[in-house]
Parts: structure tokens; sequence; C-alpha cells
């Protein structure tokens, strides 16, 4: 570790929802997600998945950065436990990396459900075929600087969004969404009753007319 990067939480012993309430949330659209939160904490629709087909959900473990420096992320995935989608501010620069498939299959064997990049990501065919979910905001082979400084375990902003650790990330191909932990359970409840509702009208519609 860098003598620059702060660790707030150097255990990541902070709240997170139970884990069947990321499993509801993670069954569901993210725009279901998204109406049942008045459409507010869906982040910055350029923070999108860097392979087709991308998903992840869990809980936040927050890393604040300095914009193409990845010392924090290596530090975030030494005490992340397993299930949580790292979230980065990386000052949404898009000229260096902050991760590539390396970092990625370090995390994949940790566990950890996936990464969100408020900057850019490299590897990306790579990344897929490991099926390590990273969302960010851009691609570029440039990599990162390594020196810091730093902050794991803080509130930040991601894509427009204050995200503070244990909150719920939730991505699909539609883009992200950040359900604070405390309503997690709530929203849960009212996304799933959007969804149902949206597939009664649906199935209202290619319904065959009688008569």
């Amino acid at each position: 570790m860098h003598e620059n990067v702060t660790i707030h939480t150097p255990d990541a012993d902070f709240p997170r929802p139970p884990r069947e309430v990321v499993q509801a949330l993670a069954d569901l659209p993210v725009a279901n997600i998204g109406d049942a939160m008045d459409r507010l904490g869906l982040l910055d629709s350029r923070i999108q998945s860097i392979w087709p087909g991308g998903r992840l959900a869990g809980p936040a473990l927050t890393v604040w950065t300095r914009a193409g420096d990845n010392a924090a992320i290596h530090e975030a995935i030494r005490i992340a436990r397993p299930g949580d989608v790292i979230v980065v501010n990386g000052q949404g620069d898009e000229t260096r990396a902050l991760l590539g498939d390396l970092i990625g299959a370090r995390a994949l064997a940790a566990g950890i459900a996936g990464f969100v990049l408020d900057g850019a990501a490299r590897d990306a065919d790579t990344l897929g075929e490991i099926r390590m979910p990273v969302f960010a905001r851009a691609c570029t082979p440039a990599g990162p600087y390594k020196y810091g400084p730093g902050r794991v375990g803080v509130t930040i902003a991601v894509g427009g969004v204050a995200v503070n650790p244990g909150d719920v990330i939730v991505g699909d191909g539609d883009g992200l969404a950040v359900i604070a932990r405390e309503e997690a359970a709530r929203i849960a409840r009212a996304a799933q009753e959007v969804f149902d509702e949206e597939a009664r009208r649906r199935t209202a519609i290619t319904a065959p007319v009688a008569g």
C-alpha cells in the first residue's frame, strides 16, 4: 500500500443489506428500480457496461481516487468482502484506465461482484471473457498510475449520484441505480410491484381480442 492512500475502513466493517434484499434487487430491471425511486438515484447514462450483457448487484465499497491512479482500488480489493461492488470516483477522467483484466481476475477470485468507475477501464474483451462486470465512462488502452492519494470507504459522488458504503448498486443494459442501504428492502418491494404491473399491462396488450 502506498503511504499516500488514506484508508478509512481497513476491515470493510460497515453495514450491508441482507443478501436476500440484494438478490431481490438483482432480479429486477434497473428501469423498474428507478421508477420505484421516483426516477432518482440513476447514474449518468455514459457509465455503461464495457462488454455486452454485463450485469451486477451488490453493496458498494467506495473509492475516491486521484484521476488516472488506482492505488486505492488495489487497497479496496484487499479489504472487500465477497459480493461487494467496488464503486470508484475517478473524477470522470477518460485518459487513463483505472483497471484492466489483471485487476479483474484478482477481483473475480476474491468474489467481488463487479466495478463501477466514474473513469475509464481497459481490456474490455478479456473482462467480458472472464465475466467480470465493469461499468465505466470510457475505455482506453492507457494504463494507470499507482501513487495515490485515495480514500476507501467514504461517501463519494459517482455519475452525479452520492454513494455511501453499503448502498446497493444494480446495473444492467440500461445503466446503473444506487439504492440507499436503509431503503433497499422497501425499494425492492416497490420495484417488484412496478415489474408486476408492467407485466400485466404487456399481457393485456398482447391478449387476443374476444369476438
